[in-house]
């Protein structure tokens, strides 16, 4: 399984957030290393005492008042739609893709996530030295991908784990919905078993 198609099934994409994330921690670095370097005097003693808003600025936007609030305004509007439309996209739960097994029209036959998820991790739970699996299907309808979690037995060789994961359990999950590919991304851990009391 190659590690970029592993990749899309181990969390959302927030490549957005990232991204503006970092631009905008970018932009206020340089806004604060430029205001150091001029408050230092560092481009010369009088740009050092110039007030923060330049005089001549000010002077224009007194003059274009009206363009000036107006373009404000629906800066602020657009910055407002975009923070919220961030929050809710954020916010919102993964979704949990059916698959469409047959797209003929009036014999339609979807499999649900569950039911993927449900058959995945009845399969994994039977491999030799897993205590226990938790499945979760994600992605699209037309990408749909697999989260594995499994708990192995104490001692458990994981070699042989992984290879009857791939052959036996990802196989068949691929076989069954007629993919080619199935991103998965398999986490395990050991299963501690519960202490035992001392009378």
């Amino acid at each position: 399984m190659r590690k970029s198609a592993a990749a899309k099934a181990l969390s959302r994409s927030y490549a957005g957030e990232r991204t503006l994330a970092f631009l905008v921690g970018l932009l206020a670095l340089a806004g604060g290393a430029l205001a150091l370097v001029v408050g230092f005097g560092v481009l010369g003693e009088f740009r050092g005492r110039r007030p923060l808003l330049d005089p001549m600025a000010l002077d224009w936007l007194g003059g274009h008042a009206t363009p000036a609030r107006i373009v404000a305004i629906v800066l602020g509007v657009l910055l407002l739609v975009l923070g919220l439309r961030g929050t809710l996209r954020s916010l919102r739960p993964e979704p949990r893709p059916d698959v469409d097994l047959d797209r003929t029209e009036g014999a339609e036959l979807v499999v649900t996530a569950a039911a993927i998820s449900g058959a995945v991790q009845a399969d994994a739970e039977q491999l030799d030295g897993v205590s226990r699996a938790r499945v979760r299907a994600v992605g699209s309808r037309t990408s749909p991908a697999l989260r594995v979690t499994l708990w192995l037995h104490e001692g458990t060789d994981l070699k042989g784990v992984w290879e009857d994961l791939d052959a036996r359990v990802l196989t068949r999950a691929r076989e069954s919905l007629g993919l080619d590919v199935l991103p998965t991304a398999v986490r395990l851990e050991l299963d501690t078993s519960a202490a035992k009391r001392v009378r």
